[in-house]
């Protein structure tokens, strides 16, 4: 599962498709479409429309890593032009664009998925 940038690459499969992420290509067939969905979930996470079932202790871990992440950030001065400086910025932007290309896909691909009345996860 991708998650909020720490300075690690983004995932190839998202990197690949950030080009063409509307391409049918090799996706005839429902079983390819639920593929490539399933292939996108992993780097992705759950799509929105999809219950997650996490326990308390998980939540609690992953708001309490957030609020240190933002603390810390808040601390160091200049951190916007040391991040410009030393190319993080750029890296943060890369990854995001990654992963937004790869979002687009997921949804492209379920409604292609619902127009051919496909089962899940290849359709909403």
């Amino acid at each position: 599962m991708t998650e909020p940038f720490d300075g690690k690459e983004a995932p190839a499969k998202l990197l690949a498709i950030q080009g063409n992420p509307y391409s049918l290509a090799g996706l005839g067939k429902c079983a390819a479409i639920v593929k490539e969905v399933g292939e996108l979930n992993e780097v992705l996470g759950p799509d929105v429309n999809e219950q997650v079932d996490k326990d308390r202790a998980k939540k609690r871990e992953e708001t309490a890593g957030r609020v240190a992440g933002t603390v810390a950030g808040g601390i160091i001065p200049f951190r916007g032009l040391i991040a410009e400086v030393t190319g993080a910025a750029a890296e943060r932007r890369r990854y995001a664009l990654a992963v937004y290309a790869g979002t687009v896909r997921r949804g492209f691909l379920k409604g292609v998925g619902l127009e051919r009345g496909c089962k899940a996860p290849a359709r909403p």
